[in-house]
């Protein structure tokens, strides 16, 4: 016969588990594990076995459970057990389960009383149970007897301390009928794991074989020595009844008629018995799984609310619907225009914190990429110098020249110009990659709809390169109007006026590029990467560039200042990064050959990326610092580069040379300042018009709109799964609030005084101070023992309030309720208000009931009457 409490609840846990289970996730209810907890040969195991149903634990005399018991109890569709020191065998015959617990205690206890605290782990598959996890401990003895060791009672103590004291375990502190309450261990460990007394229950075993004429009414009606959820009397099978093969059920017909048959119990016999221990313990989990809800509920409300959004447009999803679709299509492709914009011209929404991306990129193209790509073409002095010389002979011809021939300067600047083509044209190129890169991530947001997302990039992808040969064809129609005409009656040109002035043209180009003084360029952190180890090593410093000089502090405060740096004759070169370094490096040296920084040559600069060096390399061009050039000069060049010019020719190629170089930065100027311009007119805003004006037109002209609007399978498959999702959950809650109005929570009792819990075990010393002793106190007669079963022989600890002994002591004469103390270690005596009702040892104030019996009766059992409090 199984716990029938239990089967009524696991319908409710099946229901909750099968909702979660649909959304793909566990129901975490976490059932509290149930502890027995007693004294030896209390009856622990028999009560375990009753509230599981079934009979399957060894049961004997002295101390049969010797290793802790942990139960766990599985729901599953057929009933077997397992152990897990063989996992590979299935127990479907539970004496075959009970023998083999038998066997396994042994293995590692052996057969002469030995105890073990390695866990015997048995799992139980039925349909009859919960998932719960029960444990039958070994009874707490203070003699060792046999194997046992000299300091049982310590260990056992401890091992059920282990057990006992996890919050969420239910303690059944078991004790016999029999046995003096008040010194009940079984009650003392329970105190200290459980002071409030929440999870604690009184179990009272044996009432069957209390002495005649004597009960346990006022324990079992929570007044003589109370607990916070009161006790619970069971009537176990005896042995004889379990070598007799009684079943459960029989033993529980048994049970309920000798509560119904008896004076004392009569009353409240619904409250006894093992069916309504099952039946409070079912409670306690009906409670666990109420206080686990409203934790589940918020769960699945938050869930909820993150799908509604989502799930709204799918509610009423149909879709071959054409309006639903052209709906769709025009949303798409108008989002589709704003991310766009929103990219370029740049947005507080969703702002990428990791690298720049979008506008960002262009922006960098523009003012570093493409000055640092003008700068690199820098024409080589000596090829400049020797093509001047030849040009101005070529010019004179036969004759020898006077004056300094106009055509010369203008062939020279020309050739100036046509290469700035290439680096222009990189930059379209450059930043047509860039739209490229930004036009996927746009098109993201359309993967729902594979054709339309591919139709979207190719369309727009195609019209980008289309810009891009429009584009390549303006700018080199703007070099081309440079090519054309040489205005020399430009402001900025130096004319042979100004050059006269002046004395040098390079002193001139240096007054333009240091207008503002010492403004600041950039700063920023790099590590000097060349400094020895016996000088510190690389380190790292805060940069400041100016249009003079390059200065290095200790932080970013610019306080401490470790060295100011001169930009003249600078120059950059790139440096190989090393073989174990992740640090990208270039260089500052000197063109002259001196040292740069103390006794280095050259100063080894290291950022992150490559992004970085190319952007302090386009800071450093702003200042004046330019790359170093690549000279592969053949013996031919060389020997021509030898041939001496006459004084004449010399005058002539150096002023054409400055001159050059004056014009040339005129046309970077200009060429830099259009760059941009040129490009964000021709290629991305007409892009952006694009997209928002006649990108749908050319969609619907590409394909049909329903082929445009074929789901992917996966977009398919995700709106399926997350309306499965949202129905889920709202079943889930259903079920949730259906279990919360067909159970009924208990409200925890109200706190009593268990105050005789701490004074015995605070006034309790070892067991092993006083023998046990059979002096009864004067003017007392010696009690006589029959053939029903005592008090277990265990030492009492001195001044222990023994406040009955099997049942309540019925009432006595006067004279007899008030004993003299002749105990030394005992406490003073506590003298009642009513010496004649209410027994010794009893806390004042503690109501007494009574049964009626006979005052006189010399037979009464009391064990350790030596300790009795008055």
């Amino acid at each position: 016969m199984g716990n029938r409490g239990m089967e009524e609840l696991i319908p409710l846990v099946n229901k909750l588990q099968d909702a979660f289970s649909s959304i793909g996730q566990s129901c975490h209810l976490d059932l509290p594990q149930i502890a027995v907890v007693g004294g030896q040969s209390a009856g622990k195991s028999s009560v375990l076995e009753n509230f599981v149903g079934r009979d399957f634990l060894p049961r004997g005399s002295g101390i049969v459970t010797r290793r802790p018991l942990i139960l766990q109890l599985i729901f599953s569709k057929t009933e077997y057990a397992e152990f897990l020191h063989c996992k590979s065998k299935k127990f479907t015959d539970f004496d075959e389960v009970r023998q083999e617990i038998e066997a396994e205690t042994d293995r590692v206890t052996g057969t002469n009383k030995g105890i073990s605290p390695v866990p015997i782990n048995l799992r139980v598959y039925s349909p009859h149970v919960l998932n719960l996890t029960l444990i039958d401990l070994p009874g707490i003895t203070k003699v060792p007897v046999g194997d046992q060791p000299p300091d049982i009672e310590y260990q056992i103590k401890e091992m059920i301390q282990q057990f006992i004291s996890r919050e969420s375990s239910l303690i059944l502190a078991v004790t016999p009928a029999n046995m003096d309450l008040a010194n009940s261990d079984a009650l003392k460990l329970a105190k200290e794991v459980d002071p409030q007394g929440l999870r604690t229950i009184g179990v009272i075993t044996k009432l069957d074989l209390m002495d005649e004429g004597t009960d346990a009414r006022d324990v079992l009606e929570n007044k003589l020595l109370p607990l916070r959820r009161g006790y619970i009397g069971v009537v176990n099978r005896s042995q004889k009844d379990i070598e007799g093969k009684k079943d459960i059920r029989a033993a529980l017909a048994a049970e309920r008629k000798f509560f119904l048959s008896h004076p004392a119990y009569r009353h409240m016999a619904d409250r006894m018995g093992t069916p309504h221990l099952q039946k409070t313990l079912n409670q306690q989990l009906t409670n666990h799984i109420r206080e686990s809800l409203p934790a589940l509920r918020s769960k699945l409300q938050s869930q909820l609310l993150s799908l509604e959004k989502e799930v709204e447009e799918y509610k009423n999803f149909r879709p071959d619907d054409p309006t639903r679709k052209t709906k769709a299509l025009l949303q798409m492709v108008q989002q589709f225009g704003v991310d766009f914009e929103k990219r370029i011209e740049g947005s507080g929404d969703q702002v990428d914190t990791l690298e720049l991306s979008g506008g960002a990129r262009i922006n960098r193209i523009f003012h570093e990429r493409f000055p640092f790509e003008l700068v690199k073409m820098e024409f080589d002095e000596k090829d400049l110098r020797r093509e001047i010389s030849y040009a101005i002979k070529n010019i004179h011809g036969v004759r020898t020249g006077l004056f300094t021939p106009d055509l010369a300067f203008e062939a020279i600047v020309k050739k100036q110009i046509v290469k700035l083509k290439e680096p222009s044209l990189k930059c379209v190129d450059l930043v047509v990659s860039e739209l490229a890169t930004v036009i996927k991530k746009c098109a993201e947001k359309l993967s729902s709809y594979p054709r339309l997302r591919e139709e979207t990039e190719r369309i727009v992808t195609t019209y980008i390169r289309e810009r891009e040969g429009r584009t390549k064809d303006q700018i080199l129609l703007l070099i081309d109007i440079e090519q054309s005409y040489i205005n020399t009656n430009h402001e900025d040109f130096i004319g042979f006026a100004k050059y006269v002035l002046l004395g040098t043209v390079a002193d001139g180009l240096a007054a333009i590029q240091s207008q503002g003084g010492g403004a600041v360029i950039r700063r920023g952190w790099l590590t000097i990467n060349n400094i020895s180890l016996m000088k510190g090593g690389s380190k790292e410093y805060w940069f400041v560039l100016t249009a003079e000089s390059l200065s290095w502090y200790k932080d970013e405060e610019e306080k401490e200042k470790k060295y100011m740096l001169p930009l003249d004759n600078l120059k950059i070169r790139d440096v190989e990064k090393g073989f174990m370094s992740n640090k990208h490096v270039y260089a500052i040296f000197n063109t002259e050959q001196r040292n740069v920084y103390k006794d280095l040559r050259q100063i080894e600069l290291a950022c992150d990326s490559q992004e970085d060096v190319d952007s302090w390399k386009a800071s450093f061009l702003r200042a004046g610092v330019y790359p170093e050039k690549d000279q592969a000069e053949n013996e031919d060049g060389a020997q021509e580069n030898t041939f001496s010019m006459d004084p004449q020719l010399e005058r002539q190629v150096e002023t054409i040379r400055n001159l050059v170089d004056s014009y040339v930065a005129i046309i970077n100027k200009s060429i830099r300042d259009l760059m941009p311009k040129t490009i964000m007119h021709l290629m991305i805003n007409n892009t952006k018009a694009f997209i928002h004006h006649e990108l749908l037109a050319y969609l619907y002209s590409s394909a049909d709109q329903s082929s445009l609007m074929e789901e992917s399978a996966d977009q398919a498959q995700r709106r399926d799964d997350m309306l499965r999702m949202y129905h889920a959950l709202k079943e889930a809650l259903n079920i949730i609030g259906d279990i919360s109005t067909s159970t009924v929570s208990t409200p925890v009792p109200p706190p009593v005084d268990d105050t005789w819990l701490q004074s015995t075990s605070s006034h309790s010393p070892t067991p092993q101070r006083r023998p046990v002793s059979s002096v009864h106190p004067p003017g007392r007669p010696p009690a006589v023992r029959g053939p029903t079963p005592g008090p277990p022989l265990i030492p009492v600890p001195v001044g222990a309030a023994a406040s009955f002994s099997a049942p309540p002591i019925p009432s006595r004469p006067g004279p007899q309720s008030v004993f003299a103390n002749n105990d030394p270690f005992s406490a003073p005596p506590q003298i009642p208000s009513r010496p004649a009702r209410i027994p010794p040892g009893i806390p004042p104030g503690v109501p007494s009931r009574r049964p009626p019996a006979a005052p006189s009766r010399p037979t009464i059992i009391r064990p350790a009457e030596p300790s009795l409090l008055d």
